[in-house]
């Protein structure tokens, strides 16, 4: 297995070279062309188990998902039609779905995106380790999105945190807009794992949520090949200090991920092996 393994966040919205018009052969043409995705449909809502075998089934052996969990774990809050749960439902909710890729050890990683309010402070550090303890089967990286966590004053404590807790740094390339941004800090906090994830450079389009469209503001990004070649060094680096390197594309806002997954391969020398067959039908694979 390559040591860097690109993907892109999803895969129902991203157009590939082999065109598939029906929604359920989507994920089955999407590895054969990326050996990873991130699977984010689950912060939206938790996976009915069901749901979670037919995605093992559809995906070749060597395939991997980084997995966000259910969006009330990291502070997003409960949408109002969905029902009210404690902390300890939820935590067991999200685990009984994710398990039957733990078992199949597709699940690589549990990714913790935290929200843009979500600061430096004791009690958010807390809650971290709570996160980790509760989620002691599976091994998390953690993405912070408000500025404090790597000011110049706590930018190496926030390194040593995560270190001294053995979660995953996942390093963020985003525009520099403020508090709701993070810089990026290509450094490992993981012998085994590293991870880097783009959400484009969109500075005008990157903080607006009054914007009923701010989805499709925000990630839309086209990273040039230059922006990508900042990037191949980095990422080299990381390689050193951690056996394997996920990087994932989020800039799809107007279909620009799987292009810069393509770009970054490229730039690095990248193939890979163990891919699904491009010809492959649903049909066939279920067979």
């Amino acid at each position: 297995m390559n040591q860097v393994q690109i993907g892109v966040c999803g895969w129902g919205d991203h157009v590939l070279t082999t065109q598939v018009s029906k929604t359920k052969d989507k994920l089955v043409d999407y590895t054969s062309h990326f050996p990873i995705v991130e699977l984010d449909s689950t912060f939206h809502a938790i996976a009915a188990v069901e749901r979670v075998e037919k995605w093992v089934e559809q995906t070749p052996e060597a395939f991997r998902f980084l997995v966000k969990p259910y969006r009330e774990l990291t502070g997003h809050g409960r949408p109002s039609h969905f029902p009210e749960r404690s902390w300890e439902e939820i935590v067991k909710a999200v685990k009984e779905s994710f398990e039957p890729m733990r078992l199949a050890g597709k699940c690589e990683l549990m990714l913790f995106q935290f929200p843009p309010w979500y600061d430096c402070s004791q009690k958010h550090v807390r809650y971290i380790r709570k996160v980790k303890e509760a989620f002691s089967e599976y091994r998390l990286a953690i993405e912070f999105r408000n500025q404090s966590w790597f000011s110049e004053s706590m930018c190496d404590q926030t390194l040593q945190f995560l270190t001294d807790e053995k979660l995953v740094h996942v390093a963020c390339d985003e525009p520099q807009a403020g508090i709701h941004s993070v810089p990026i800090v290509a450094a490992s906090t993981h012998p085994t794992y590293s991870v880097v994830r783009f959400h484009g450079r969109n500075k005008a389009g990157w903080d607006q949520p009054g914007n009923p469209n701010w989805r499709d503001i925000r990630y839309a990004y086209d990273y040039s090949d230059e922006e990508i070649s900042e990037w191949v060094p980095r990422i080299q680096s990381l390689a050193t200090s951690s056996r394997e390197v996920y990087v994932l594309f989020n800039n799809n806002s107007q279909g620009h991920a799987v292009k810069s997954a393509r770009k970054m391969m490229k730039q690095l020398g990248i193939s890979y092996e163990g891919l699904a067959p491009r010809q492959l039908s649903l049909l066939d694979w279920m067979e």
